[in-house]
């Protein structure tokens, strides 16, 4: 095995929360992004700010300080071949954008391991789970075609568990993060793919960091998981919180989404959950409702999502018409699942009359 890796990360905003794991355990990354996002980060680094236990204040990491290499380019001058792992950070409507189309649909004939970080599963990972009808799913992507190329056997798909944002009133290099739980990746169809995840994870979890007074252990590791159905576990919450942030008239905050009205977000949760150990998860797989519920108390922003929606988005990315989906093809319904994509469809579909 290489000593050191080096991973090309589409999307620079929740993208430099992976890339800071990687850089900080010795390994090299590179960004793709916009072009001024990219002058940029080549100028400056980038940073994470992240809440340590037993500390009042967030430590922020510089990129420039970390042993790893990071730099950042735009979709036209990057060759997916050079890279040991190709890792997906942005938001499933974005892979349609002309420039990133293209480098994507070369991510695929490149045959290059791909690990996506998205909340919306590619449509290749999918298709690793038996008896799931993948095909029949496309509507809920924003234009399937992109994911037409892909080998499903070199996709993976990494649950985003950590919440972070990008502070309005700083610099585009910068990302706060709120949550600092773990990355939940499932392993890859290939056993050599899946120890390279396991030696990143292994690299991630040895690092003890010195911001200057004694050496720490940083929150936010990577997991390998075998089990192809961990990452799913993000479904329960997406569903529970993220989309019912939206409402008919306005968005609210995931704590509100979850705590105003318990029982039926439980019920929510656990119909999910019900839906994955339809699929082929095992109960140890998912994350127990008590322990969503206790996290979501410090979501305290509507999710990102709503916020899209509500600023005038005309797509976002539909895991909850995906769920719906699979559901449907179990023969499962959700009163409350079914009003919530009614929601998003109402709001979608006022956002694209008005950009009409």
């Amino acid at each position: 095995m290489p000593t050191t890796y080096n991973t090309l990360i589409m999307g620079a905003s929740y993208g430099s929360l992976l890339a800071t794991k990687l850089l900080v355990a010795g390994h090299d990354v590179k960004l793709v992004c916009l072009p001024e996002e990219a002058e940029l980060i080549n100028a400056e680094g980038t940073r994470v700010r992240l809440p340590i236990k037993g500390r009042s204040e967030l430590l922020e990491i510089d990129s420039r300080k970390l042993p790893g290499r990071l730099s950042a380019t735009v979709t036209g001058a990057v060759d997916p071949a050079d890279y040991d792992l190709v890792a997906l950070a942005m938001q499933e409507p974005q892979y349609r954008a002309p420039g990133v189309r293209e480098l994507l649909n070369a991510v695929a004939k490149a045959k290059v391991p791909c690990m996506s970080i998205m909340n919306m599963p590619p449509l290749p990972y999918l298709k690793r789970i038996a008896g799931l009808d993948a095909g029949a799913l496309k509507h809920c992507y924003t234009d399937a075609a992109v994911w037409e190329n892909f080998d499903s056997t070199l996709m993976t798909l990494c649950s985003p568990d950590p919440q972070a944002f990008r502070p309005p009133e700083e610099k585009s290099n910068l990302l706060q993060v709120t949550l600092p739980t773990n990355f939940k990746a499932a392993r890859f169809e290939s056993d050599a793919h899946t120890a390279m995840l396991r030696r990143m994870q292994a690299d991630i979890e040895a690092v003890r960091y010195n911001p200057g007074d004694g050496a720490i252990e940083l929150p936010v590791k990577l997991k390998v998981h075998d089990s192809i159905f961990v990452p799913l576990a993000k479904w329960a919450m997406l569903l529970t919180g993220n989309y019912r942030c939206v409402q008919k008239d306005g968005a609210r905050s995931i704590k509100d989404a979850v705590h105003s009205d318990i029982e039926a977000s439980r019920s929510v949760y656990e119909w999910v959950c019900d839906l994955c150990i339809a699929l082929g998860a095992s109960p140890g797989d998912l994350v127990p409702f008590e322990k969503y519920a206790a996290a979501a108390h410090g979501l305290t922003r509507p999710s990102s999502a709503a916020r899209a929606l509500f600023a005038g988005a005309s797509n976002i990315e539909r895991v909850d018409r995906l769920v719906q989906g699979i559901a449907a093809q179990k023969n499962m319904r959700n009163a409350v699942v079914d009003e919530t994509v009614a929601l998003v469809d109402a709001r979608l579909a006022a956002n694209r009359k008005a950009a009409a």
